[in-house]
């Protein structure tokens, strides 16, 4: 097989296409949290993590739903209590 028939397959390009989706979530993620209090970066961050817990106990996106409110609303009492 040639090099040019390995980059130009269905599965390159596949992977490509994730990897740049990838990397274009993780920018916008991280240039959208640039002008963020404090206060609203712990509620994201606790949110995020609520999901994650939720989703991975419950394997449903209800579970992740919940897990997002409960984790956000802890992250912001957490803020509250640092200061």
């Amino acid at each position: 097989m040639s090099t040019i028939e390995l980059l130009s397959s269905p599965r390159t390009a596949y992977w490509r296409l994730t990897l740049l989706s990838v990397a274009a979530a993780a920018t916008l993620a991280l240039t959208g949290c640039a002008g963020m209090s404090s206060r609203e970066t712990s509620t994201v961050v606790g949110a995020t993590a609520g999901a994650v817990v939720g989703g991975v106990v419950t394997g449903t996106t209800a579970g992740a739903a919940v897990g997002a409110a409960a984790g956000g609303v802890i992250g912001n009492e957490i803020d509250k209590k640092r200061r």
